[in-house]
């Protein structure tokens, strides 16, 4: 899309005019340094044979699962969490990924704040920490990557974190398994000011 500019000049003898072409809309500066620490510190993590073959397990038993399914495990872990009461987080919490990504987190020395990966319907399959929901499969981080079939790179707003203050964005990606095929998304926050 482009826009134009009108720039009008009066004389006193008349009217001239130019149109100059504008850009619609620039990219946020936070984003491109975002997308490079994505591409070489935060690709790798999730390129891993144990993230992948976590991802393509839980592929294999959740697969069919029906949309309704799906929406009464994320409320019944939204609930949990409402509750206090974390079967589903700790069991997620602790599983093999899980840890690994934990790990890679505290390594990070603060500037990854989450990450949790999803299968191809959109549901966690490890995190870090506690996310507000099991199920990703109607935000923007999944609609905008893998349900497009997008390798790119998508960075969501920065907004400043209630209790930290610190600036922060969600860096989402598409994962594929080894035949190329798309299993999965990453999804990390990072704290922008850590940078």
């Amino acid at each position: 899309m482009v826009c134009w500019r009108f720039v009008g000049i009066v004389a006193t003898l008349g009217f001239g005019a130019q149109l100059y072409p504008c850009s619609v809309s620039a990219e946020p500066a936070y984003v491109s340094i975002v997308r490079e620490y994505v591409e070489k510190r935060i690709k790798p993590i999730f390129s891993e044979p144990i993230v992948r073959n976590a991802i393509t397990a839980q592929n294999g038993r959740l697969g069919d699962v029906s949309e309704m399914d799906i929406r009464v495990l994320d409320n019944t872990y939204r609930s949990e969490i409402q509750t206090g009461k974390l079967q589903m987080a700790v069991q997620l919490l602790s599983n093999p990924v899980s840890l690994y990504l934990k790990s890679k987190q505290d390594q990070s020395q603060g500037t990854i704040v989450e990450m949790f990966v999803t299968d191809r319907r959109g549901l966690n399959v490890a995190q870090s920490t506690i996310t507000t929901d099991y199920w990703q499969g109607d935000e923007d981080k999944f609609l905008k990557t893998i349900a497009k079939g997008s390798d790119d790179i998508f960075i969501d707003r920065a907004e400043r974190d209630d209790v930290t203050q610190l600036l922060q964005t969600q860096a989402s990606f598409m994962i594929r398994g080894e035949d190329g095929t798309p299993i999965g998304i990453a999804t990390v926050t990072i704290a922008i000011d850590a940078l």
